[in-house]
């Protein structure tokens, strides 16, 4: 994680006069940011359930691997929606001279009165941290893509997500922030050529590419509404409230996550054998196997 990110966290989290309580209760009381969480919350441990059922006989290691990797994004899911609702992993930031929240109204009503700041649900950025790179293997490994395009597409993805983060908790200058947002977006770019041009030649050569092709251009459309809606939610340009903000973060979660792994993990099971992994999976050219790498 970045320097300037951390230290961002740590001195948001020392200055934090809002109980946890507090935030809680203010959660509670609003009905559209309340169900954004526990929407997703019971979605997540009804995904882990059925998920653990229908690969319950897989015998293949690659298989496993995949089912696996994509299990654990709802996993991650159940874990950061229960910080979000709890008030764990939310704060009340007070945004710098520029933005647009500070132009209006930002008084934020807490269970025990009101307080200058934009509700920031910085948690949400620890979760795309920790699932998107789960995503990523488990499209990288159904390609038949070798060590090092996986690697880079994950290790690009963490840094859009720190970067996202940095630009979220940023509270010193209204330009920094966008400049955080625009590295962001910079290193999604990255992982948008693995996706869209690397993968698809790799997932021909293995003879998945009708699923992959499916899953990738769900990743992808899902995946660019986040910057969309930070540039107008309550963090960019504040056209959209907190609670539409967050169903809509959570309505991108639902078909990004759960349908995708659904659709994965539905495809692993039934068709085994065309992701085994035995030696000419994932080849890119003749004579190459992902070993040669």
């Amino acid at each position: 994680m970045a320097p300037t990110a951390l230290l961002d966290i740590q001195q948001f989290l020392l200055q934090q006069e809002v109980t946890q309580e507090a935030l809680f209760e203010t959660v509670l009381d609003d009905v559209v940011l309340a169900s954004s969480f526990y929407a997703n919350i019971a979605l997540a441990g009804l995904s882990i359930l059925l998920f653990a059922f229908m690969a319950r006989n897989l015998e293949d290691p690659r298989a496993k691997l995949i089912v696996v990797s994509t299990m654990l994004v709802p996993v991650v899911s159940i874990s950061s929606y229960t910080g979000l609702a709890s008030g764990l992993t939310i704060s009340i930031l007070e945004m710098p001279s520029g933005h647009a929240a500070v132009d209006e109204t930002t008084d934020v009503a807490l269970g025990v009165g009101e307080t200058d700041g934009v509700l920031t649900m910085w948690g949400r950025y620890l979760t795309w941290a920790l699932s998107t790179p789960m995503i990523l293997l488990a499209l990288g490994l159904l390609a038949g893509s070798n060590i090092s395009k996986i690697f880079t597409a994950i290790t690009f993805d963490i840094a859009m997500c720190v970067t996202g983060l940095a630009a979220a908790l940023t509270t010193s200058s209204h330009l920094l922030r966008w400049f955080w947002y625009a590295l962001s977006c910079a290193f999604f770019v990255v992982v948008l050529y693995i996706l869209l041009v690397e993968w698809p030649q790799d997932a021909q050569a293995a003879g998945t590419y009708d699923i992959f092709n499916t899953l990738r251009w769900l990743t992808v459309v899902m995946w660019i509404g986040y910057p969309i809606i930070w540039f107008l939610g309550a963090e960019g340009i504040a056209v959209l409230d907190v609670g539409i903000t967050s169903w809509a973060y959570s309505g991108l979660d639902i078909v990004a996550k759960y349908i995708f792994a659904f659709l994965l993990i539905n495809y692993v099971v039934d068709e085994p054998a065309s992701i085994t992994s035995g030696e000419d999976y994932g080849a890119t050219s003749p004579g190459v196997t992902p070993a040669d790498d």
